[in-house]
């Protein structure tokens, strides 16, 4: 922006003095209503579905429950699904009739707010308000300086997350890789939870590898959260939760998971995850109708255990590459998949998410780069509430890049000016400005106070892309782009907080766990 107003100075102005106090107050933070972009834009422009596409995937999900039903439920769960009147069969599967889905829905929770531990990165899940953030499972960390993938340890998760705190343009951080060098199960689910909490205030996502490790977990958290009272007031943690198995099956030890941490107050993603072609449909409309139909169950589920109690719609059908039947989560055949699904969420008014932003390039080159930005501006023009994997996720899940992170900040920046589009207002169309600059004026727009006005509240600058001339790029040394993300990242975690967790709380933390990070 200097170099801009910079610029504007040579332009023939009739305004006098005041130009170091005009650029002050540019460079100075805008207003939270007056930024071109925030978190919580309404998408919803793209639809690729037609309105009798939806109507039709919604009846042969509703087909599906209750010819097919699904089986493996925990004995809780059947007596919960039961009593509200699903079906269970002779085969051990639950049916649910049209009705029952009906009633549950009736009752699921429309709007639902995700809180931060800071009030200010509260998301509010409404109508197609938009949220981009991390998740995933990845085993390894990509190192783009050595070129090489190695084991991701809880070190990396925990830097991950101090980047997502201090990068604007995502807005939420769910664990994205797994802690390879926590061997016991227990203190890994632990040390994932305080990782993913001590790098930010940000609203957390979070799993766990067995049901057994849930109540350390609560007591983690209420110890962050400064008690259990102010944990069930603001629960700033969700659960991610894969409680089916597609095609068809209930996961049992996650429907175990997923009843205690309803019981503890925790928001919870229910997360169905079918690959197309694999273990989902290969269409991709009828990928969508095993989703919706699974994620359905999880309503149900969910809303006669406890009506009203938080839950996102995670249709999360995944992409296969039909050569082979390897993952292709950069595909465009996953845009569609993910933006249909938002159309699904929308048809119930359920809040929702899915999978918007991966890549299938083991680095983040140019491959990386279209397939990020074409799947997050699919998810973001469609209207999806969470948009999950956003960022950071690389080799089809498998890697994830701290580098990534920072790049995709810039990139989640500009997918975030589509969604907002267009404001046409009677002083954005009037031609009074046209007609000075035109009749009366230099012939041009710089330096002109519209132009200067709407530079930061209608344009969106870029942290580390680089739009210089060539002359000026030789000039400036021949900035690389990932050396510059590798700069900004390891500023950011030279000044990052070691720690986000109120002092004796941490220590209280350490003392019970043993924390690696």
């Amino acid at each position: 922006m200097d170099d801009f107003a910079a610029s504007c100075a040579v332009a023939p102005s009739r305004r006098t003095g005041g130009r170091a106090a005009r650029v002050a107050a540019r460079a100075a933070p805008l207003a939270e209503n007056l930024r071109p972009i925030r978190p919580g834009l309404s998408g919803g422009q793209y639809r690729p579905l037609t309105d009798a596409g939806v109507r039709r995937i919604h009846e042969a999900a509703l087909e599906a429950l209750g010819v097919i039903g699904l089986s493996q439920a925990p004995q809780t769960g059947i007596d919960v699904m039961t009593r509200a009147g699903a079906i269970l069969g002779d085969d051990g599967r639950l049916r649910f009739p049209r009705a029952l889905v009906e009633d549950m829905l009736a009752v699921a929770a429309k709007d639902i707010t995700l809180f931060g531990r800071d009030s200010k990165y509260d998301m509010e899940l409404t109508g197609t308000r938009t949220y981009f953030g991390t998740a995933g499972a990845a085993v390894h960390i990509v190192d783009v300086e050595k070129r090489e993938y190695r084991e991701s340890t809880s070190h990396d998760l925990l830097a991950a997350s101090k980047l997502v705190h201090h990068l604007d343009n995502i807005h939420f951080f769910q664990r994205a890789m797994v802690c390879r060098d926590v061997i016991d199960n227990l203190m890994m689910d632990m040390n994932t939870l305080y990782a993913c909490c001590a790098g930010t205030t940000k609203h957390v996502g979070t799993s766990f590898s067995d049901p057994a490790h849930v109540a350390d977990g609560f007591e983690m958290l209420h110890m962050i959260a400064g008690g259990e009272d102010k944990w069930r007031a603001r629960p700033f943690v969700s659960n991610s939760n894969c409680f089916v198995v597609p095609p068809m099956k209930f996961a049992t030890e996650s429907c175990q998971t997923m009843e205690h941490c309803i019981r503890e107050g925790m928001p919870i993603l229910l997360l169905s995850a079918g690959q197309a072609g694999a273990t989902a449909p290969a269409p991709l409309a009828t990928a969508i109708v095993q989703a919706v139909a699974e994620c359905l169950a999880g309503v149900v589920y969910v809303n006669a255990m406890a009506p009203g109690h938080p839950a996102i719609f995670g249709t999360w059908p995944f992409v296969s590459d039909l050569r082979t039947g390897a993952m292709s989560g950069g595909s465009g055949e996953q845009g569609l998949l993910t933006a249909g699904c938002a159309q699904m969420h929308h048809f119930y008014g359920l809040p929702g998410g899915a999978a918007g932003g991966m890549s299938d390039s083991k680095l983040p080159d140019m491959q990386a780069g279209w397939e990020q930005g074409i799947l997050n501006v699919m998810a973001g023009l469609s209207g999806l509430n969470m948009v999950y994997e956003s960022v950071g996720m690389h080799a089809s899940l498998l890697g994830f890049c701290l580098e990534s992170l920072v790049l995709g900040d810039d990139l989640l920046g500009q997918v975030q000016r589509c969604v907002r589009g267009i404001d046409v207002t009677e002083d954005s169309v009037s031609i009074e400005t046209m007609r000075s600059v035109c009749l009366d004026g230099p012939g041009h727009y710089l330096g002109h106070s519209q132009t200067l006005d709407v530079m930061q509240t209608e344009y969106v600058y870029p942290a580390v892309a680089n739009r210089s001339s060539p002359k000026e790029w030789v000039e400036l040394g021949r900035p690389d782009l990932i050396q510059k993300a590798i700069e900004r990242k390891n500023r950011i975690l030279r000044d990052a907080a070691p720690s986000m967790i109120d002092a004796a709380a941490d220590k209280a933390i350490r003392e019970r766990w043993q924390i690696y990070c």
